[in-house]
C-alpha cells in the first residue's frame, strides 16, 4: 500500500498519530479557551489566535532574557505561568473596554474583535519584526526517546501533552465543581435568573472572557515548543479552533475535547499520505457532513429552554 510494508505503515501511523497528539494538545488549549468564550459567552472571538501568540511572545522574550542571564534550564514552567496571567489581563481589558458594548451583537462582535487582531499583529510586527523567531528550549526539552528501533517519539511533544492535560483536568474542575464555575454555568444557561438571585453577571463575563483569553496564552507557551512564532501564528488557528468547538457542541467540555482529537489526528495521518491541503479538505469534508447531520455538533449540551 503507498510502497510501503505493513511494518512502515503502522510505524508510519504510530509516528503521525504522535504528531498529530502534539497538534491536538495546542488545538486542544485552543479550543478550551475559545468553548468558554463562544460556548458560554456566545461572542466570537476573532482575535482568539493573538491572544495565542501573546503567549508565545512572552515565552520567546522570557527566553532570550534566560539564555542572557544563565538560567535556561528553569525559565520555561515561569513563561508559561506568565504568558498566561498577561493574556489574562489583557483579555480582561479587552473586555472592559470593547467586548461588554457589544453583547447581543454577534456581528458587531465578530467585526470588532477581527479589527482588533488586524491591530495585535501590527503592534507583534512593529515589536518583534516580520520575520518569524522561536524560544531558546531547556536541554531537558530537546532531543527523543525510541521505544522501538523505527519510532521516534520527542520529549517536547511529551510536555505539551502534559501540560494540555493539566489545563484540561483544571478547566473541568473548575467549570464544575467550584462556585466560580456554577456562576459561570449559571449565567450561560439563565442570565436573567443568575442576576436575580445575586451573581454579578457583568463581573462573570469579564472573570469568563479573560480566562478564555489566558487559556490561548498557554497554547503560546506550548506552541513555542513545537514551532516558530511569527506575528500572524494565531491566526492560522483560529479556523481550525472554531471548527473544533462548533464540530463538538459550542458548551461541551468533553466534545471539544473528542473533537480536536479526532481532527487533529485525521490532519497528521492524511497529510502524510496526500498533499497538506488536500489533507485539510478532506478532513473538512467529513466535518461538513457531519455538522449537516447533527448541526449542534457531536455532543451538544442540553439547555432548557
Amino acid at each position: 500500500m503507498f510502497g510501503y510494508t505493513m511494518t512502515e505503515i503502522g510505524s508510519i501511523v504510530v509516528m503521525q498519530g504522535f504528531a498529530g497528539l502534539s497538534l491536538f494538545s495546542v488545538l486542544l488549549l485552543m479550543a478550551l479557551g475559545l468553548a468558554i468564550i463562544f460556548g458560554q459567552m456566545g461572542v466570537i472571538n476573532m482575535a482568539h489566535g493573538e491572544f495565542m501568540t501573546v503567549g508565545a511572545y512572552t515565552t520567546v522574550f522570557m527566553s532570550k532574557v534566560a539564555v542572557q542571564y544563565g538560567w535556561v534550564g528553569s525559565y520555561f514552567m515561569f513563561a508559561i505561568i506568565t504568558a498566561f496571567i498577561l493574556a489574562f489581563f489583557l483579555g480582561y481589558l479587552v473586555e472592559y473596554l470593547m467586548i461588554r458594548h457589544l453583547y447581543k451583537r454577534p456581528l458587531d462582535t465578530l467585526l470588532a474583535t477581527w479589527g482588533l487582531s488586524l491591530v495585535m499583529q501590527q503592534i507583534f510586527r512593529s515589536t518583534f519584526g516580520a520575520k518569524e523567531v522561536s524560544a531558546d528550549l531547556p536541554e531537558w526539552l530537546l532531543g527523543s526517546f525510541k521505544p522501538t528501533p523505527d519510532i521516534d517519539i520527542p520529549i517536547n511533544g511529551v510536555l505539551v501533552m502534559g501540560l494540555s492535560l493539566i489545563v484540561t483536568v483544571s478547566v473541568y474542575l473548575y467549570l464544575y465543581r467550584s462556585r466560580g464555575g456554577l456562576r459561570i454555568r449559571a449565567t450561560m444557561q439563565n442570565r436573567i435568573m443568575a442576576g436575580a438571585v445575586g451573581i454579578n453577571t457583568k463581573k462573570v463575563d469579564r472573570f469568563t472572557f479573560a480566562l478564555g483569553c489566558g487559556i490561548a496564552g498557554v497554547a503560546g507557551a506550548a506552541f513555542t515548543t513545537i514551532a516558530s512564532t511569527g506575528p500572524t501564528t494565531g491566526s492560522l488557528y483560529i479556523v481550525d479552533s472554531f471548527m473544533v468547538v462548533v464540530f463538538g457542541g459550542a458548551a461541551s467540555l468533553f466534545g471539544t475535547i473528542a473533537s480536536a482529537f479526532g481532527i487533529a489526528q485525521a490532519q497528521s495521518i492524511l497529510q502524510f499520505f496526500m498533499t497538506s491541503s488536500m489533507g485539510k479538505v478532506s478532513t473538512l469534508m467529513v466535518i461538513v457532513v457531519i455538522l449537516m447531520m447533527r448541526p449542534e455538533g457531536l455532543f451538544a449540551s442540553k439547555v432548557r429552554k
